[in-house]
């Protein structure tokens, strides 16, 4: 490891230079789909095709993170189930581990790393709970949340029945974060609905219809469920704050999405959730260990006309470089995703029309997403994931399709020119989570469908000449180890830019705690500033680009 202090300096410089070739075509796509390659052969399973109950129709999801300590990306899939196995009190699908090789393909883990099967898998996220160093694994599921610790880099053992983690719910998303500033990681979970099967009808009989066509029922006329808010002790166990913490709104949503960001700048960390076909909740945290929902006075609860829409997954990143997070919302299809971009003060205003996202999402049905510098210019482009969830809509008079074609925007002074994210076929896509697969500085992109393939996307950024990035990892001085809710800027010649750290992926994903900055021609970091989340603020001068850096929390 060579030193640098205060950087340390993770993994060997990368000169883009050595790897220029010719620049691609304007329409040859970004990335190109390695999936057979990187994970030949590994499927998921959500349901039957046919989607006859709500439960078959969300699909699976992913986590990406370094569990086995050798600075390589590895990934977690989140396996679902059959209902009839459900309903045999069978188990379903394991979640399974995949050990990245560091070319941006994996290897499945060994047996110490093996995870019983749960009722139905849905998605995940990773983090330090016990403070050791080691990155421990959190299941969201159709049943109890469960928790996984790391073994030392060993192998995962599973804790749920002590972690006091008290939900036996549809969980979705999930994040981890420190709302209280302890230094010990808390943990939102998202929750659906309630579902049970008997209770639910099938497809076809209860005259649920869409188009015309008879399809599976729900969530509208279903119940939803509350999220909830455990504090995390630093041990690794939690205990529910859900009411303490007034995190519960008046009206409950059925929540899909969630988002950490500190949107008002005052230092801690807030939360954003995406529901489907109820208003979406922005939750304040008032600083005192209390939550008050803001969405609707924010402008971040509904469609610039004030209507609710069926919320899905989420981006979040600065786009103009104001110093405030702007979010995304992947909608149903026949609703624009929606774009709030940050206003004066601390509200939100609706730009979809403005940024051109709003027309190349109507007819799709979005799912994962996330806003990434994928093509290394110094702002932010935005990949979308898409797929409908009812096969019914291959039939005629619908205007929209089952499988569909994910897309690429990429950023254009602030709007955006849709692109053909691969040159795959369409698939009804769901859950995706971004990192640097294969060490090479740019992101690359991991997809997954409602049933069928995992896929890898290696992105080909490299190929474009003279561009520059960097990528940073921060270690904290307590139980936070990653620094999570840190914020880190840069600044250089004609610009600044900032991320902040988190470990989820907007929609059943969760994602390295890293940040990643493209810096386009840029070609040396005149400082870089670290707002850790206790309070304290770091500031490196004369940072050398094109490598990946690690920054250590100092008193």
């Amino acid at each position: 490891m060579l030193s640098l202090l205060p950087i340390l300096v993770t993994s060997s410089t990368l000169a883009l230079g050595a790897l220029v070739r010719a620049a691609p075509g304007g329409d040859e796509p970004l990335f190109v789909d390695i999936s057979s390659a990187a994970l030949p052969g590994v499927v998921t399973t959500c349901g039957a095709p046919a989607k006859e109950w709500i439960l078959e129709v969300n699909g699976g999801g992913l986590v990406l993170g370094d569990f086995d300590g050798d600075d390589v990306v590895d990934l977690v899939v989140v396996d679902g189930s059959t209902v009839e196995r459900a309903a045999a009190g069978e188990p379903g699908f394991p979640p399974r581990l995949f050990l990245g090789k560091g070319d941006g393909t994996f290897r499945a883990a060994g047996e110490s790393w093996d995870m019983a099967g749960g009722r139905w898998g849905t998605g995940g996220t990773a983090g330090d709970v016990n403070g050791d160093g080691w990155l421990d694994l959190l299941v969201t599921q159709w049943g109890p949340e469960r928790l996984f610790l790391n073994d030392g880099g060993k192998g995962f053992v599973e804790v749920t029945e002590t972690s006091g983690l008290t939900g036996e719910r549809w969980g979705t998303s999930a994040a981890f974060l420190d709302y209280d500033g302890d230094g010990a990681l808390d943990l939102v979970v998202v929750n659906y609905l309630a579902f049970r099967l008997g209770d639910v009808p099938r497809a076809g009989s209860a005259g649920c219809q869409w188009k015309g066509h008879a399809v599976m029922c729900g969530p509208e006329g279903l119940v939803p469920l509350h999220d909830q808010l455990y504090r995390g002790k630093g041990d690794g166990t939690f205990e529910d704050v859900t009411l303490a913490a007034r995190f519960r709104p008046r009206a409950a949503g059925f929540g899909l999405g969630v988002m950490t960001l500190d949107y008002d700048g005052d230092g801690d960390t807030d939360v954003y959730i995406a529901n489907d076909s109820t208003p979406n909740h922005l939750w304040q945290n008032d600083g005192e260990g209390t939550f008050t929902e803001v969405g609707f006075e924010r402008g971040v609860g509904h469609d610039a006309n004030g209507r609710e829409q069926a919320g899905m997954g989420i981006a979040c990143g600065d786009l103009n470089a104001d110093g405030r997070p702007d979010l995304f919302v992947t909608n149903f299809s026949g609703e624009s995703n929606v774009l709030y971009r940050s206003s004066r003060g601390l509200g939100f205003r609706e730009k979809s029309m403005f940024a051109r996202l709003a027309g190349p999402s109507l007819m799709r049905l979005g799912w994962g997403t996330g806003f990434h510098d994928f093509d290394l210019d110094a702002d932010l482009d935005l990949f979308v994931l898409n797929g409908h969830v009812y096969p019914q809509a291959d039939l005629p008079g619908t205007d929209t399709s089952y499988a569909q074609a994910d897309q690429l925007f990429e950023n254009d002074g602030g709007r955006f020119t849709p692109r053909a994210l691969s040159a795959g076929p369409d698939r009804v896509s769901r859950a995706g989570a971004c990192a640097d697969l294969d060490g090479d500085g740019d992101l690359d992109l991991v997809a997954l469908s409602v049933e069928g393939s995992v896929r890898v996307f290696r992105n080909t950024a490299e190929r474009l000449e003279g561009r520059h990035w960097l990528a940073v990892r921060l270690r904290g001085g307590g139980g936070n180890v990653a620094g999570i809710g840190a914020r880190v800027t840069i600044e250089y010649e004609g610009g600044t830019q900032a991320r902040e750290v988190r470990t989820t992926g907007g929609f059943q994903a969760g994602v390295p705690a890293e940040v990643h900055f493209g810096l386009g021609s840029v070609s040396r970091v005149r400082r870089l500033v670290v707002s850790w989340p206790a309070g304290n603020v770091q500031v490196l001068e004369g940072v050398e680009v094109d490598r990946r850096i690690l920054v250590e929390e100092r008193e």
